[in-house]
């Protein structure tokens, strides 16, 4: 069936449900079981929103998914109203940003009220990622990755605790939020050294956590280092823990060369990511004379 077919049959399965609500609120459906026909109604506003979906009217969709989760309230079944709510934030996603947020946290509120904290934070995620790419609005997004990572560590998901707490020590940085940032990433390192299988990537958290120190003071980063190394000895054999006492070497020295040939033989083994070129390139312009751009 084309989409405009589709399409139709949703509008006649929404007047369908529409009729089934409002005769579950007459007085003999009071009498006589009113609430069967709400369930019914809840069905079909489901079916026609999944029609809705097939015939791609995205804000229909999440509309109809929002009806069945407000009937599923009325007839007090949580769960099933939470997952219609996300049902509708889902097709709401890809018309209407902000109220598939909307939806969401409709449906983490019933998830948290249940006591359901690892979906609520999965949830909240979703939502970081809608303000991250969709909407632009990274502070709004870190406080949905902060949410999600406080209800992970109480029902001690530490992994899935420590990805969200990144992506908050990501942003953070990129908006010069350094000490948030470094309180992070030092945690996440310490957490990291002390287990066999996390230990190799120790390293590049306190390479992260090093540079942040470098950009609020020089003589912060050269502490850190130090403080690095006597907490995990194997920090002072990796690439990363050399090129940063190059960069303090080349920072004291005022030498923009020395600076920039280090950053560049790092490059040629380990490429940088996007967001240690902003980093070094922030750390770059402190040094005096500072006229060119990284290469």
């Amino acid at each position: 069936m084309d989409p405009a077919g589709k399409e139709k049959e949703a509008l006649q399965l929404l007047a369908e449900a529409d009729r089934k609500v409002r005769g579950s609120q007459s007085f003999f459906a009071g009498l006589f079981g009113g609430s069967s026909r709400i369930e019914e109604a809840c069905d079909i506003y489901a079916r026609a929103a999944n029609m809705f979906k097939m015939a791609k009217n995205w804000s229909a969709a999440g509309n109809a998914f929002c009806q069945a989760a407000q009937l599923h309230l009325q007839l007090q079944s949580k769960h099933d109203a939470a997952t219609n709510f996300v049902d509708a934030g889902n097709a709401f996603k890809k018309a209407d940003p902000q109220e598939a947020i909307n939806c969401l946290i409709r449906a983490i509120e019933i998830y948290t009220d249940m006591g359901r904290f690892t979906i609520a934070a999965k949830h909240h995620i979703s939502i970081a990622e809608i303000y991250e790419t969709e909407l632009v609005d990274i502070e709004k997004a870190i406080a949905h990755y902060e949410q999600a990572a406080d209800y992970y560590k109480g029902e001690e998901s530490n992994s899935s605790a420590n990805k969200c707490l990144l992506k908050v020590a990501t942003y953070a940085a990129q908006l010069e939020q350094y000490q948030k940032a470094v309180e992070i990433y030092e945690q996440v390192g310490t957490n990291a050294m002390d287990s066999p299988l996390l230990k190799y990537s120790a390293k590049e958290y306190f390479f992260k956590a090093a540079l942040c120190h470098f950009c609020i003071d020089m003589l912060n980063a050269k502490l850190a280092i130090q403080k690095y190394e006597e907490m995990f000895p194997a920090f002072s054999d990796s690439r990363e823990c050399k090129l940063v006492k190059k960069l303090l070497e080349a920072h004291e020295e005022q030498n923009i060369d020395s600076y920039t040939d280090s950053v560049k033989e790092y490059d040629s083994i380990s490429r940088l990511d996007q967001w240690l070129t902003t980093m070094l390139l922030r750390i770059k312009k402190t040094i005096q004379g500072e006229e060119e751009d990284l290469r």
